[in-house]
Protein backbone atom coordinates (compact mmCIF):
# COMPACT_ATOMS: atom_id res chain seq x y z
CA UNK A 1 0.00 0.00 0.00
CA UNK A 2 1.29 3.46 -0.89
CA UNK A 3 2.29 5.90 1.85
CA UNK A 4 -0.24 8.85 2.46
CA UNK A 5 3.21 11.06 1.97
CA UNK A 6 3.06 10.06 -1.58
CA UNK A 7 -0.32 11.69 -2.28
CA UNK A 8 1.11 15.16 -1.18
CA UNK A 9 1.53 16.89 -4.30
CA UNK A 10 5.42 18.54 -5.52
CA UNK A 11 5.76 21.84 -4.30
CA UNK A 12 6.57 24.43 -6.64
CA UNK A 13 10.40 23.90 -5.53
CA UNK A 14 10.20 20.23 -5.83
CA UNK A 15 8.95 20.72 -9.65
CA UNK A 16 11.74 23.46 -10.14
CA UNK A 17 14.43 21.11 -9.38
CA UNK A 18 12.65 18.30 -10.93
CA UNK A 19 12.31 20.62 -14.17
CA UNK A 20 16.47 21.61 -14.10
CA UNK A 21 17.35 17.78 -13.85
CA UNK A 22 15.88 17.13 -16.78
CA UNK A 23 18.05 19.27 -18.76
CA UNK A 24 20.55 16.74 -19.71
CA UNK A 25 22.83 16.84 -23.15
CA UNK A 26 22.36 14.00 -25.23
CA UNK A 27 18.54 13.16 -23.67
CA UNK A 28 17.45 16.52 -24.24
CA UNK A 29 13.91 17.74 -22.58
CA UNK A 30 11.34 17.73 -25.22
CA UNK A 31 8.40 20.50 -24.85
CA UNK A 32 5.77 21.13 -26.75
CA UNK A 33 4.49 24.61 -25.69
CA UNK A 34 1.09 25.23 -25.08
CA UNK A 35 -1.01 28.33 -24.07
CA UNK A 36 -3.54 27.91 -21.95
CA UNK A 37 -5.13 25.68 -19.48
CA UNK A 38 -6.83 23.63 -21.83
CA UNK A 39 -3.74 22.69 -24.11
CA UNK A 40 -1.65 22.32 -21.07
CA UNK A 41 -3.58 19.22 -19.47
CA UNK A 42 -3.79 18.14 -22.76
CA UNK A 43 -0.12 17.78 -23.72
CA UNK A 44 0.62 16.49 -19.95
CA UNK A 45 -1.17 13.73 -20.03
CA UNK A 46 -0.02 12.72 -23.28
CA UNK A 47 2.41 9.14 -22.54
CA UNK A 48 6.38 10.45 -22.55
CA UNK A 49 5.44 14.14 -21.70
CA UNK A 50 7.88 15.24 -18.45
CA UNK A 51 7.50 18.78 -18.29
CA UNK A 52 5.61 21.82 -19.99
CA UNK A 53 6.34 25.26 -21.50
CA UNK A 54 4.96 28.13 -22.37
CA UNK A 55 5.12 30.50 -25.51
CA UNK A 56 4.76 33.69 -25.04
CA UNK A 57 3.83 34.59 -28.54
CA UNK A 58 0.71 32.01 -28.49
CA UNK A 59 -0.53 33.33 -25.04
CA UNK A 60 -0.59 36.79 -26.64
CA UNK A 61 -2.43 35.79 -29.87
CA UNK A 62 -4.55 33.70 -27.96
CA UNK A 63 -5.57 37.42 -25.99
CA UNK A 64 -5.73 39.43 -29.25
CA UNK A 65 -2.45 41.00 -28.25
CA UNK A 66 0.96 40.82 -30.06
CA UNK A 67 4.01 39.45 -28.74
CA UNK A 68 6.88 41.41 -27.70
CA UNK A 69 5.28 42.07 -24.65
CA UNK A 70 2.33 43.09 -26.01
CA UNK A 71 0.92 41.71 -22.45
CA UNK A 72 0.98 43.30 -19.19
CA UNK A 73 3.06 42.03 -16.25
CA UNK A 74 -0.82 40.78 -15.08
CA UNK A 75 -1.32 39.66 -18.10
CA UNK A 76 1.47 37.15 -17.87
CA UNK A 77 1.38 36.24 -14.34
CA UNK A 78 -2.44 35.55 -14.90
CA UNK A 79 -1.95 32.79 -17.90
CA UNK A 80 0.68 31.24 -16.13
CA UNK A 81 -1.28 30.73 -13.07
CA UNK A 82 -4.25 29.16 -14.95
CA UNK A 83 -1.46 26.69 -16.76
CA UNK A 84 0.15 25.67 -13.19
CA UNK A 85 -3.10 24.93 -11.61
CA UNK A 86 -4.23 22.98 -14.43
CA UNK A 87 -1.15 20.22 -14.43
CA UNK A 88 0.94 18.80 -11.39
CA UNK A 89 4.11 18.76 -14.00
CA UNK A 90 6.44 21.58 -14.51
CA UNK A 91 5.91 24.04 -16.10
CA UNK A 92 8.76 25.99 -17.42
CA UNK A 93 7.26 30.05 -18.57
CA UNK A 94 8.26 32.10 -21.13
CA UNK A 95 8.38 35.73 -19.39
CA UNK A 96 9.78 37.24 -22.35
CA UNK A 97 12.05 40.15 -21.26
CA UNK A 98 11.00 40.21 -17.42
CA UNK A 99 8.02 42.82 -18.13
CA UNK A 100 10.45 45.53 -16.25
CA UNK A 101 12.88 48.26 -17.43
CA UNK A 102 15.84 47.08 -14.63
CA UNK A 103 16.55 44.65 -12.60
CA UNK A 104 15.02 44.77 -9.74
CA UNK A 105 11.98 45.06 -11.75
CA UNK A 106 12.87 41.70 -13.07
CA UNK A 107 13.54 40.36 -9.48
CA UNK A 108 10.19 41.82 -8.66
CA UNK A 109 8.35 40.19 -11.21
CA UNK A 110 10.35 36.55 -11.18
CA UNK A 111 9.20 36.68 -7.28
CA UNK A 112 5.56 36.72 -8.69
CA UNK A 113 5.95 34.21 -11.38
CA UNK A 114 7.26 31.97 -8.77
CA UNK A 115 3.97 32.68 -6.63
CA UNK A 116 1.97 32.07 -9.62
CA UNK A 117 3.51 28.46 -9.49
CA UNK A 118 6.33 28.60 -12.30
CA UNK A 119 9.22 25.61 -11.77
CA UNK A 120 11.03 27.32 -14.59
CA UNK A 121 11.38 30.44 -16.92
CA UNK A 122 12.48 31.76 -19.83
CA UNK A 123 14.15 35.15 -20.16
CA UNK A 124 15.71 36.80 -23.10
CA UNK A 125 18.04 39.60 -23.99
CA UNK A 126 17.18 41.50 -26.88
CA UNK A 127 15.34 44.67 -26.94
CA UNK A 128 12.62 44.42 -29.40
CA UNK A 129 12.89 40.78 -30.70
CA UNK A 130 14.52 38.22 -31.72
CA UNK A 131 16.42 39.81 -34.76
CA UNK A 132 16.32 43.24 -32.44
CA UNK A 133 19.70 44.86 -30.36
CA UNK A 134 20.98 43.03 -27.56
CA UNK A 135 21.28 44.79 -24.37
CA UNK A 136 24.28 45.78 -23.04
CA UNK A 137 26.38 42.50 -21.75
CA UNK A 138 26.26 43.54 -17.86
CA UNK A 139 22.93 44.71 -18.05
CA UNK A 140 21.70 41.52 -19.58
CA UNK A 141 23.55 39.24 -17.25
CA UNK A 142 22.21 41.71 -14.24
CA UNK A 143 18.66 40.79 -15.27
CA UNK A 144 19.43 37.23 -14.79
CA UNK A 145 21.02 37.40 -11.95
CA UNK A 146 17.98 39.24 -10.45
CA UNK A 147 16.13 36.03 -11.57
CA UNK A 148 18.05 34.14 -9.39
CA UNK A 149 18.33 36.15 -6.41
CA UNK A 150 14.04 35.93 -6.69
CA UNK A 151 14.43 32.48 -6.94
CA UNK A 152 16.65 31.71 -3.77
CA UNK A 153 14.81 34.04 -1.35
CA UNK A 154 12.12 32.15 -2.57
CA UNK A 155 13.48 28.78 -1.76
CA UNK A 156 12.82 28.09 -5.37
CA UNK A 157 15.89 26.28 -7.58
CA UNK A 158 13.71 27.79 -10.70
CA UNK A 159 15.15 26.45 -13.86
CA UNK A 160 16.23 29.67 -15.77
CA UNK A 161 16.70 29.24 -19.43
CA UNK A 162 18.27 32.48 -20.38
CA UNK A 163 17.87 33.39 -24.31
CA UNK A 164 20.64 34.76 -26.23
CA UNK A 165 19.58 36.25 -29.79
CA UNK A 166 22.89 37.51 -31.17
CA UNK A 167 22.99 35.10 -34.01
CA UNK A 168 19.19 35.55 -34.79
CA UNK A 169 20.45 39.29 -34.90
CA UNK A 170 24.15 38.83 -36.13
CA UNK A 171 24.46 35.54 -37.72
CA UNK A 172 28.29 35.62 -37.68
CA UNK A 173 29.14 36.94 -34.30
CA UNK A 174 29.88 33.76 -33.05
CA UNK A 175 31.67 35.34 -29.76
CA UNK A 176 29.52 37.44 -28.54
CA UNK A 177 27.08 34.69 -28.62
CA UNK A 178 29.05 32.48 -26.57
CA UNK A 179 30.42 35.23 -23.70
CA UNK A 180 26.55 36.46 -23.67
CA UNK A 181 26.11 32.39 -22.96
CA UNK A 182 28.26 31.89 -20.67
CA UNK A 183 27.84 35.36 -18.54
CA UNK A 184 24.46 34.47 -18.26
CA UNK A 185 25.32 30.88 -16.75
CA UNK A 186 27.77 32.43 -13.78
CA UNK A 187 24.75 34.99 -13.11
CA UNK A 188 23.17 31.63 -12.26
CA UNK A 189 20.71 30.35 -15.61
CA UNK A 190 20.18 26.70 -15.83
CA UNK A 191 20.80 26.24 -19.55
CA UNK A 192 20.71 28.62 -22.71
CA UNK A 193 18.48 29.48 -24.86
CA UNK A 194 20.29 29.82 -28.49
CA UNK A 195 18.98 31.33 -31.26
CA UNK A 196 20.44 30.53 -34.69
CA UNK A 197 22.07 27.66 -34.39
CA UNK A 198 21.92 26.93 -37.91
CA UNK A 199 23.92 23.38 -38.41
CA UNK A 200 25.56 20.24 -37.04
CA UNK A 201 28.96 22.33 -36.47
CA UNK A 202 27.50 24.87 -34.43
CA UNK A 203 25.29 22.88 -32.25
CA UNK A 204 27.86 20.66 -31.78
CA UNK A 205 30.28 23.99 -31.04
CA UNK A 206 27.58 25.23 -28.80
CA UNK A 207 27.51 22.35 -26.74
CA UNK A 208 30.85 22.24 -26.44
CA UNK A 209 31.74 25.79 -25.53
CA UNK A 210 28.76 26.65 -23.63
CA UNK A 211 28.83 26.06 -19.84
CA UNK A 212 25.59 24.55 -19.07
CA UNK A 213 22.73 22.59 -21.55
CA UNK A 214 21.70 23.87 -24.81
CA UNK A 215 18.48 24.82 -25.17
CA UNK A 216 17.47 24.65 -29.63
CA UNK A 217 14.24 25.89 -31.46
CA UNK A 218 13.27 23.03 -33.58
CA UNK A 219 11.41 23.17 -37.29
CA UNK A 220 10.72 21.41 -39.96
CA UNK A 221 13.54 21.55 -42.52
CA UNK A 222 16.29 21.58 -39.36
CA UNK A 223 18.12 18.90 -37.66
CA UNK A 224 16.34 16.14 -36.93
CA UNK A 225 15.43 15.48 -32.97
CA UNK A 226 17.47 12.25 -32.67
CA UNK A 227 20.52 13.89 -34.24
CA UNK A 228 20.17 16.77 -32.11
CA UNK A 229 19.99 14.36 -28.86
CA UNK A 230 23.05 12.75 -30.71
CA UNK A 231 24.97 16.60 -30.62
CA UNK A 232 24.34 16.70 -26.76
CA UNK A 233 21.81 19.07 -26.86
CA UNK A 234 19.81 19.17 -23.64
CA UNK A 235 16.58 21.21 -24.76
CA UNK A 236 14.10 21.36 -27.74
CA UNK A 237 11.23 23.10 -27.63
CA UNK A 238 8.50 24.53 -31.29
CA UNK A 239 7.43 28.10 -29.76
CA UNK A 240 5.16 29.18 -31.51
CA UNK A 241 4.97 26.72 -33.67
CA UNK A 242 2.45 24.48 -32.07
CA UNK A 243 0.08 26.85 -31.83
CA UNK A 244 0.43 26.98 -35.89
CA UNK A 245 -0.11 23.43 -35.97
CA UNK A 246 -3.17 23.38 -34.23
CA UNK A 247 -4.83 26.75 -36.03
CA UNK A 248 -3.94 24.75 -39.10
CA UNK A 249 -5.99 21.48 -38.56
CA UNK A 250 -8.64 24.05 -37.41
CA UNK A 251 -8.66 26.10 -40.44
CA UNK A 252 -8.69 22.50 -42.50
CA UNK A 253 -11.55 21.30 -40.47
CA UNK A 254 -13.36 24.55 -41.22
CA UNK A 255 -13.21 24.47 -44.86
CA UNK A 256 -14.16 20.90 -45.45
CA UNK A 257 -16.91 21.33 -43.27
CA UNK A 258 -18.18 24.37 -44.79
CA UNK A 259 -17.60 22.89 -48.26
CA UNK A 260 -20.48 20.36 -47.37
CA UNK A 261 -17.69 17.55 -47.04
CA UNK A 262 -17.24 14.59 -44.77
CA UNK A 263 -16.26 15.12 -41.01
CA UNK A 264 -13.09 14.80 -39.90
CA UNK A 265 -12.15 11.74 -37.81
CA UNK A 266 -10.91 13.69 -34.92
CA UNK A 267 -14.20 16.00 -34.62
CA UNK A 268 -15.43 14.52 -31.48
CA UNK A 269 -15.73 15.91 -27.75
CA UNK A 270 -12.95 13.24 -26.13
CA UNK A 271 -10.35 16.10 -24.88
CA UNK A 272 -12.39 17.17 -21.92
CA UNK A 273 -10.90 19.21 -19.01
Amino acid sequence: MSDAADLTPPTTADKAAALAALHVPGDPLVVVNVWDAMTARIVARTPGVRALATASHSIAYALGVEDGEGMSVDMALDAARRITASTELPVSVDFERGYAPDARGVGENVARLIEAGAAGMNIEDSLAGATSERRPLDEAASRVAAARAAADTAGVPLAINARTDTLAGSPDNWSEAIDRANAYVDAGATSIFMLGLRDEQMVADAVEKVRAPIAVFAHPGYLPISRLAELGVGRISFGPQILGLTLSHLADAAAQLTAHGDYPAELSYRYKL
